[in-house]
């Protein structure tokens, strides 16, 4: 029976719904009872809780398949379609009434009524055991908190509505429901990710029949996420939010500092460790034929072989939207090598790739050259190429990432095909018109080669991210800790590049070096997976780096040599009021004892 699950809940995945978060009623029109009287339609209600797990690869159209405007509003990237979100975002032209904010926040809160429902009603299945009883109301468990932590993300302070379903018909200015501070959403989230971890004990998941099915892993990892954001300096004595209080004048953002935040996160990230590496998860690897690494296929290959070993949890199938985004237009190609090539990377993005021994190009010891042509063998090429300068000698996952100017592409079953990102070039603004990249560059992370745009398993959480969460975590509370250069360099091994702390590359020496290597390596390794822009919120820096000029390529120079100028495309603007989203309007007259988030 349980089989059946992966066939549900791939059809029901497109489910979706705009309505507001608490006048939801039961997606199956069957009769309440019916609903629940059999495994079969208890398991069809419970996958459409599922169907609010987000897609990050459909991020194209904001808050289709419940994706997030993430990758376009951070500083990794810049879609060239107008309609993406986090070009609004981009220049601060968003606020309370902006559909796609009303959207995700009911959306989110539809998956938390819904599973809600279920766990209160599935009892009431006639043929279900109490095994499966158990095991359903723990997956529900999991995704309602699962949900709060989307919210909690996004809206900081967010309300808790409990565990009985609140009546679509009831009066929310009657009920004066009221935010719970950050610190009791995160004790929520937390222990009922423990209620569901200690229920799911002893149950396993088949990796293909019951492939996108949430259990102990990914309760482990969202509770660590949890943590990791309820230590940071976001939500962990942040004085900016002295005034942001409740009804009762208590502050819903802690005031004063607390280190141990950080421990209770990193000690969840090495229990995950100790219980599942490397017997369930490892680090992705592939070899040459000699048997050593292959760190170019290994980075590439994490992203697009289904369920392998570093996959924590992948979206069981989907991804042409996201394909569509990051091939480049190739005027004159197939079908299959013709794409938007819209999703483009932002100059900042490319600099922050490492130099292939290891170094950031400001490094006096990088062996980065700045401009001039020379020829260079890239990973994915047969033969060298004159290329662009600072395009040579570059780690591997800069060229599993970045698609540049004269680039060979990846697919070359139709014969070779050489991307042009410059005005006049195949993938430029002259031939592809509205589909182009508009800094020069387009993202390459995540494209399925060898396939003409598969439905696929989309990777949401993978073991270098718990490894990057563990150390950022551990160098905050006990810097020096031997696990932290440990974790760090296992990604860097992976990654084909020089250890810290080998010969070839001294170790950072204090809490805050190690902290902005352990910033740097995150922002490379786990590049448009939408980690960057919470990330930078967290951490308090977002008005740093998300504000002020963007910079690419120069699309628009009309001779090729011009195009390798670096010029401003988009002078972004962040305030300080972005760090929060605003509560949706219509919620806040709904309910007027929802008091917005500061500055809107």
């Amino acid at each position: 029976m349980k089989k059946l699950f992966i066939a549900i809940i791939s059809t029901i995945f497109i489910v979706s719904c705009n309505d507001d978060f608490l006048d939801q009623v039961p997606d199956d029109r069957l009769t309440f009872e019916d609903t629940f009287k059999t495994e079969v339609n208890a398991q069809r209600y419970l996958a459409n809780v599922y169907s609010q797990i987000p897609s990050e690869y459909a991020q194209r159209y904001t808050t289709s398949d419940n994706s997030g405007p993430w990758t376009g509003a951070s500083d990794e990237a810049e879609y060239v379609w107008g309609f993406h979100m986090g070009n609004y975002l981009n220049v601060a032209d968003w606020n309370a009434t902006t559909q796609e904010v009303s959207n995700l926040w009911s959306n989110f809160y539809r998956g938390i009524r819904s599973a809600s429902t279920f766990i209160a009603n599935i009892e009431n299945c006639a043929d279900c055991t109490q095994e499966d009883i158990k095991q359903y109301t723990s997956e529900a468990r999991i995704l309602r908190a699962f949900y709060y932590y989307n919210l909690m993300r996004s809206w900081g302070p967010v309300l808790l509505l409990g565990d009985t379903p609140i009546p679509p018909d009831a009066d929310l200015e009657e009920l004066g429901l009221q935010r719970n501070s950050i610190d009791e959403v995160t004790q929520y989230i937390t222990s009922e990710m423990d209620i569901a971890i200690q229920d799911l004990e002893n149950v396993s998941f088949e990796e293909t029949s019951e492939a996108g099915r949430v259990g102990v892993p990914f309760a482990m990892f969202v509770k660590q996420k949890t943590l990791l954001f309820a230590a940071s300096p976001l939500f962990n004595g942040n004085t900016q939010y002295s005034d942001f209080v409740n009804s009762e004048g208590e502050n819903l953002i802690p005031q004063t500092y607390n280190e141990q935040k950080w421990k209770a996160a990193a000690d969840v990230s090495k229990a995950f460790i100790e219980m599942f590496v490397p017997n369930k998860f490892r680090l992705y690897t592939e070899q040459n034929s000699d048997g050593s690494l292959n760190p170019y296929l290994s980075v590439r290959n994490v992203m697009i072989t289904d369920f392998n070993e570093e996959i924590i949890y992948a979206r069981p199938r989907g991804g042409d939207a996201y394909t569509y985004d990051i091939t480049p237009y190739h005027l004159g190609a197939d079908g299959c090598n013709r794409g938007g090539g819209g999703l483009s990377a932002t100059q900042a993005a490319v600099d922050a790739f490492f130099t292939s021994n290891g170094r950031s190009i400001d490094d006096p010891q990088a062996n980065y050259t700045e401009d001039g042509f020379s020829e260079f063998q890239a990973p994915f090429d047969f033969t060298t190429r004159t290329t662009y300068n600072p395009w040579t000698n570059r780690e591997p996952r800069f060229y599993n990432s970045i698609t540049y100017n004269g680039a060979l592409w990846l697919n070359r079953g139709g014969g070779d095909i050489f991307t042009k990102t410059w005005y006049g070039g195949n993938s430029g603004r002259r031939a592809g018109t509205n589909d182009y990249p508009p800094t020069g560059y387009v993202v390459r992370k995540s494209y399925p080669v060898g396939e003409c745009y598969p439905s696929r398993a989309l990777p949401m959480f993978r073991l270098a991210e718990l490894y990057l969460d563990y150390v950022e975590a551990l160098n905050e509370y006990d810097p020096g800790n031997a696990d932290i250069l440990k974790y760090l360099n296992l990604i860097r091994e992976r990654a084909g590049i020089p250890l810290y702390g080998s010969p070839a590359l001294e170790a950072p020496s204090s809490q805050a070096e190690m902290r902005e290597a352990i910033h740097k390596e995150r922002r490379v390794e786990l590049f448009v997976e939408s980690v960057r822009y919470f990330d930078v919120r967290r951490w308090l820096i977002a008005d740093e780096v998300l504000d002020g000029p963007a910079y690419g390529m120069d699309i628009n120079a009309r001779e090729e040599a011009d195009f390798y100028n670096i010029v401003e495309f988009e002078n972004r603007v962040f305030r300080p009021q972005d760090y929060l989203w605003p509560i949706p309007q219509d919620e806040i007259n709904a309910n007027p004892s929802l008091n917005q988030n500061p500055g809107w």
